[in-house]
């Protein structure tokens, strides 16, 4: 398959005119490669362990959710010059699917909100509400994620997800006008979380959205490329906190 046909079937499979305005010129194609298509990786980030695992497996073009280029580079220097070789070096495309592969159906909330077990949902702006099974608990199990937890989730229960760094005021409004009782995502801010009408679940990023991706190479016939950060958490001894 030559690169343009891969681009038409990308483009049918999750249009860029899902996108946000603020995604303009990270998505698609962001690095052309040299080769026709034939092997094809899948991954959350193009980190270099990822571009390293890719070109070992020969592929063609790897295929992530984040951009390694998120502004303007008017320069190459230090750990992004690195990533650059490698993949520059190494002939393969490089092509994103960001914030439209958040608004897309079988994108990073459906995928999510399978992970969880969600039932009766319907979808909000960005995310997903619907009725979880698990516990909080078994949220952290299921995602392989710790978990902070503001407030006291009532789960089992009517739950909203939103992939990546989500947690929204206007968007945590939508949840609550839609019967979430609670809101799981990552990234919370401080000042977000003390003024929440609701509990907040906060989880890793990469938790959140590598299940999309892995449903995504799982569903076309690629190798996804796994490269979970490792994260752990220690409560204050003698806290008195559960």
């Amino acid at each position: 398959m030559d690169i343009g046909e891969f681009l038409r079937m990308m483009e049918d499979l999750c249009p860029q005119s899902l996108a946000e305005e603020w995604d303009t010129g990270r998505i698609g194609l962001v690095i052309q490669g040299t080769r026709d298509i034939g092997t094809v990786c899948c991954a959350l980030d193009a980190t270099p362990a990822v571009v390293q695992n890719a070109i070992q497996a020969g592929a063609d073009i790897l295929v992530v959710h984040h951009t390694p280029l998120w502004s303007p580079v008017t320069s190459l220097t230090g750990p992004l010059a690195g990533l650059m070789r490698l993949l520059l070096s190494s002939g393969m495309h490089l092509f994103v699917m960001h914030s439209n592969f958040d608004h897309a159906s079988g994108g990073i909330n459906d995928a999510l909100a399978e992970v969880l077990g969600m039932s009766d949902s319907s979808r909000l702006s960005l995310g997903i509400v619907g009725d979880c099974p698990l516990t909080v608990q078994e949220v952290s199990d299921r995602l392989m994620s710790p978990l902070i937890v503001y407030g006291t989730p009532p789960l089992p229960g009517r739950l909203a997800v939103a992939g990546g760094a989500a947690f929204d005021p206007v968007l945590i409004t939508e949840a609550v006008d839609r019967g979430a009782e609670s809101f799981l995502s990552a990234d919370l801010k401080h000042s977000i979380a003390r003024s929440s009408p609701l509990p907040l679940i906060e989880a890793t990023h990469y938790a959140l959205e590598a299940p999309g991706m892995k449903y995504l190479a799982e569903k076309m016939g690629w190798s996804y490329i796994d490269d979970r950060p490792v994260v752990n958490a220690w409560k204050p001894r003698n806290s008195g906190e559960k």
